[in-house]
């Protein structure tokens, strides 16, 4: 599983897919059953044949795809499908016989669609063999104005967590988060309210609870509000987890309306633009490309003990 592919033997949490329905939107085509997802590296009606050649998969251009076809009259490979069980590509052979009998290798059609449904998302995160893990949610941008797609979001998120649940093998070893949603509408018996009540009434099933919809453009005032609402609204005694949020002052703000977890990749994109977060006399970022930074020597933050800067070098 993950723990050992990581080395990690700490908790590990993993998210269901729910987002690229807001990052991949114009690839993305959503509907009851699930999520279907246009492959981003195809043009429409373009191929990409893939083949097998010294034990590692290549690609091949749409035209070499047509005539390796072309090559062998009456030998052919029939469209991918996808199994419902795993949601991975199966390729049918039309002719197995006698693609067999031939010394060719003929390329595979990659799909250009993929259904991700809430038991296909549950699936994959019970192999990955996670800690936390979550419900695949219909997920909406916290800046769209419409309202009766927020409206579809909201009940069809509570119609997809039954199916997670109904989907989820190991629930003795792995914790299922639902995710609220309801956009920005905090009025009272609004969206968020909706959502909450909802889940009240599957309370013995979720070992805690994820707070989504958020951090994608809306204003500081809605977002802290949306939190305080939600915060307020959910149990005490298990975990909040709101999602996509890591911005040092959105830390200490959620903290103190209840927030217990976060996951988010301002650190580590932070970090790849040689930005350090420091702590000291003048707390804050310290922008270590920047030509104050290029004849300081000194650790990056005195009495740090990671890597970066307990070798007294500052450069790990």
């Amino acid at each position: 599983g993950l723990h050992e592919f990581m080395g990690w033997d700490r908790n590990i949490l993993t998210d269901s897919g729910g987002f690229q329905m807001v990052s991949l939107l114009k690839l993305a085509e959503i509907t009851e059953e699930g999520v279907t997802f246009e492959n981003p590296f195809l043009d429409r009606g373009e191929e990409i044949g893939i083949c097998e050649r010294d034990g590692q998969e290549q690609a091949y251009p749409d035209e070499t795809v047509k005539n390796n076809k072309k090559r062998s009259a009456g030998q052919s490979l029939s469209a991918p499908t996808i199994n419902n069980n795993t949601s991975q590509y199966d390729y049918t052979d039309k002719n197995n016989e006698q693609l067999q009998q031939s010394d060719h290798q003929y390329p595979k059609t990659k799909s250009q669609r993929m259904l991700l449904r809430p038991e296909d998302s549950i699936y994959h995160q019970n192999n990955i063999g996670s800690d936390i893990i979550m419900a695949l949610d219909d997920v909406v941008s916290s800046t769209a104005d419409d309202r009766i797609r927020f409206e579809i979001a909201t009940y069809r998120t509570l119609r997809w967590l039954d199916r997670c649940h109904a989907a989820h093998r190991r629930p003795h070893d792995q914790n299922l988060f639902p995710i609220v949603q309801g956009g920005l509408d905090t009025s009272p018996g609004g969206l968020r309210d909706i959502c909450l009540a909802g889940f009240r009434l599957r309370d013995e099933k979720a070992p805690g609870y994820a707070i989504g919809g958020l951090a994608g453009g809306e204003s500081k005032d809605d977002f802290w509000r949306v939190v305080h609402h939600c915060c307020c609204a959910l149990p005490d005694t298990k975990p909040r987890y709101l999602m996509g949020v890591g911005y040092p002052l959105d830390l200490v703000v959620c903290t103190a309306l209840g927030v217990d977890m976060y996951d988010c990749v301002y650190p580590t994109r932070t970090a790849r633009f040689g930005v350090a977060l420091v702590d000291g006399e003048t707390p804050g970022t310290l922008r270590l490309k920047s030509h104050h930074c290029a004849e300081d020597y000194r650790v990056i933050m005195k009495g740090c003990g990671c890597v970066a800067c307990s070798d007294g070098n500052g450069d790990g």
